[in-house]
């Protein structure tokens, strides 16, 4: 028989529920405080008269004791920073043996296990147990802490007929207490409330592409950052050593998620969004949106046979002649695109103007034949030495860095000349560049072209140095010289690699884009998550197939996320009617709450717009405890920023800038605007009327709206 709990009853489980994470923090002060001792302890231990051996079991306790206490100091203070609990989980199986879990493990001096961390294998149970699967566990037990202090329990009895008579069952269940709390400017982790499908994606292997799915709500970021973590835990060296890269859609989004690694204890991942990813090789980053039309443009993959062209188009269309001791010599234009063709085909372009540089000279040597009784280091200085020749070099084969080449394409009549583009669109992409106000859309083609052109050489034309064939000391060639592609140490192009990739939205992931991110893990492990339904790429399908030219035929696995559990039924009910009339496959995952109020679908003349968002605003500042966002085309963006009251807790966003993010509570204006602005207008629509936890208002201008689903009579304001 299960008991239940009395008011008295949870007042005496908290009890001995906070001595024991008392101990726990007492354990973690106790290694912290012993840090201070134990640098006197090695130094004395290692201090050598040369009369006494050091035994190398003393050294690697030392460095075992000494690391462990640094980390417990580290983690102990990053905790105490969060406010989430350091212990928030306790098992009782069937046996009667009682397990802790918590955001890292804690060892008594003796090494009496107190907390086992989340991601070790002895967790699990804690996030797979359940009523058909208990996995032995009689009681799932959920702390909830603020600091140091146990503030609340949650019980979830899995094996009903195994409860001892004296065991207490508190609450009505940790999850749904979770969900419903207030938002706050950054995501919370989900560690205390993971659920069985999100731990198992938690917890799949690493290698290859883990491809995670699932429609709005479901936690894949959530779930995608605490895969990170478990994999930072499980395959310490692999990824710490090699690196971890977060990728996200916005600076907004990354500041967002910025504290849920290390709440759980992972602070050595490099988190850049879309705008950052290249500032290892470009030094600069930008925040900037194109508009719909150059979006597109910058981001399609033909983008790559225009910068490829870009380099190889001639700039000059006229040839070159030379005089060497009276005697004209003459290169074609002809003659100068084969050399240009051959040098790009074997070398980066600034690398390759030596190159192209002495097949010219070489050129000229092969058509001067009168000229036998002079060597060929003397005819290579008499050319060079000749007055036009360096200028048309200069013109011909100008030593170029990614933003002098990109800025080439401001003429228009050179992107129709490169024969990738037609009128309209070289045109557009003209007028998108702006080398004082670089984009994010420019981000990944000034990426491309660091590939293509390599660095700038120190000095130029150098001619390399040989060893004559008579010298004593003969030129090494080693196995890695044979092996070596020329091309790529050429580049020199420093791009940081990782070994695992985290990519967030990758529904909105340009060709070029993913391009970008390829370079920065060609043997990297991949975690990528999106959801074709919330694209704001026109054709949907071109991502997909950009990302399934990534994964090639290495291992891959697809995990689908199907409970929604951020958005109330009552305005998902609405944003899912919305969709499948523009996307009748969406994936549409099943909310599992209900707050028991509608969306308020309301209609103001747009002369009267910013007083009726105002109004709007300061009635969800009485009703919800969280965040709220005003959510507006561009069109009305500044009314809706003039009618922002003067509350932290409110922020006004494009529908673009609020991808990923959560609120409890969200006002979208004029959403016909925000469907017809892009031809992918609709799903970004779907993306705003699912941002809410719990009260949705949409505020349509002149007359209902003809997105809405339902023939709803409007209330007007």
């Amino acid at each position: 028989m299960i008991c239940l709990a009395t008011q008295s009853a949870v007042a005496r489980e908290t009890q001995l529920e906070q001595a024991y994470v008392d101990r726990v923090i007492g354990e973690l002060k106790r290694a912290s405080a012993s840090a201070k001792d134990l640098a006197g302890e090695s130094r004395a231990r290692f201090t050598s008269n040369r009369e006494t051996r050091v035994r190398e079991e003393d050294g690697t306790a030392l460095f075992e004791r000494d690391a462990f206490a640094f980390l417990a100091a580290r983690r102990l203070a990053d905790l105490e920073g969060q406010h989430e609990g350091l212990v928030f989980g306790r098992l009782d199986f069937l046996d009667q043996e009682k397990r802790y879990v918590g955001r890292l493990g804690v060892r008594t001096a003796d090494y009496e296990p107190l907390v086992i961390d989340w991601r070790a294998q002895a967790a699990e149970p804690f996030y797979r147990a359940t009523p058909v699967e208990p996995m032995d566990v009689v009681r799932r037990r959920v702390l909830t802490s603020r600091d140091d202090r146990v503030t609340g329990i949650e019980d979830d009895v899995l094996m009903p007929t195994s409860v001892p008579s004296d065991m207490v069952v508190i609450g009505d269940g940790a999850l749904m207490q979770a969900l419903g709390r207030a938002r706050g400017p950054q995501m919370h982790d989900i560690v205390a409330t993971i659920q069985a499908e999100q731990d198992e994606v938690i917890r799949a292997p690493y290698q290859g592409f883990t491809i995670i799915s699932g429609g709005p709500g479901t936690g894949k970021t959530v779930v995608g950052l605490h895969r990170v973590a478990f994999l930072l835990y499980t395959y310490r060296r692999r990824f710490a050593n090699g690196g971890v890269l977060v990728v996200g859609p916005s600076p907004v989004f990354m500041n967002y998620i910025a504290k849920v690694l290390p709440s759980l204890g992972e602070d050595a991942v490099v988190m850049r969004a879309l705008g950052q990813v290249a500032e290892d090789v470009l030094g600069l980053t930008s925040d900037i949106r194109d508009d719909e039309a150059a979006w597109v443009i910058k981001g399609g993959l033909s983008m790559r046979q225009v910068l490829r062209r870009l380099i190889e188009h001639s700039p000059v269309d006229d040839g070159l002649t030379v005089i060497v001791d009276g005697e004209p010599l003459s290169i074609r234009p002809a003659e100068l695109d084969r050399i240009r063709r051959e040098v790009l085909a074997k070398s980066t372009y600034n690398q390759g103007r030596t190159l192209a540089t002495r097949a010219v000279v070489e050129h000229f040597r092969a058509v001067g034949v009168g000229l036998v009784d002079v060597t060929d280091a003397e005819f290579a200085d008499k050319v060079r030495d000749f007055w036009s020749f360096a200028p048309f070099m200069d013109r011909w084969w100008p030593l170029l860095d990614p933003t002098t080449a990109l800025a080439t394409l401001r003429d228009p009549q050179f992107g129709v000349a490169v024969g990738q583009l037609d009128q309209e669109s070289a045109t557009v992409l003209a007028q998108a560049i702006d080398p004082e106000h670089w984009t994010i859309g420019d981000i990944p083609l000034l990426d491309e072209l660091a590939l293509m052109l390599g660095p700038v050489p120190t000095t130029d034309d150098s001619e390399p140095i040989f060893l004559p064939p008579n010298a004593a000391m003969k030129e090494i060639v080693t196995i890695s010289d044979k092996l070596t592609d020329r091309r790529e140490v050429a580049s020199g192009a420093p791009h940081a690699t990782y070994a695992h990739i985290l990519v967030d939205e990758a529904q909105d992931i340009t060709p070029m884009q993913w391009r970008m991110l390829r370079r920065r893990g060609p043997s990297a492990s991949w975690t990528i998550l999106g959801d074709p339904a919330q694209s704001s790429w026109p054709d949907r399908t071109e991502p997909q197939r950009a990302l399934l030219a990534l994964v090639g035929n290495r291992a891959q696995r697809s995990f689908r996320l199907s409970t929604n559990y951020r958005s109330p039924k009552e305005s998902y009910d609405l944003a899912t009617s919305y969709i499948k009339q523009i996307e009748p496959d969406a994936d549409i995952p099943t909310s599992v709450r209900s707050t028991g109020v509608e969306p308020r679908l309301l209609v103001a003349p747009l002369a009267d717009l910013a007083e009726a968002v105002a109004a709007e605003v300061n009635r969800l500042l009485k009703q919800v405890d969280g965040t709220i966002a005003v959510i507006a085309p561009s069109k009305h963006l500044l009314a809706a920023e003039e009618s922002r009251p003067d509350d932290e807790r409110v922020m006004v966003l494009t529908p673009l800038n609020a991808k990923g993010l959560e609120f409890d509570a969200v006002v979208v204006v004029d959403p016909d605007r925000i469907a017809e602005e892009t031809p992918a207008g609709p799903r970004v629509l779907y993306v705003a009327l699912t941002r809410p936890t719990q009260r949705l208002v949409t505020i349509d201008v002149d007359r209902a709206g003809t997105w809405r689903p339902l023939p709803t009579p409007p209330a007007h304001v």
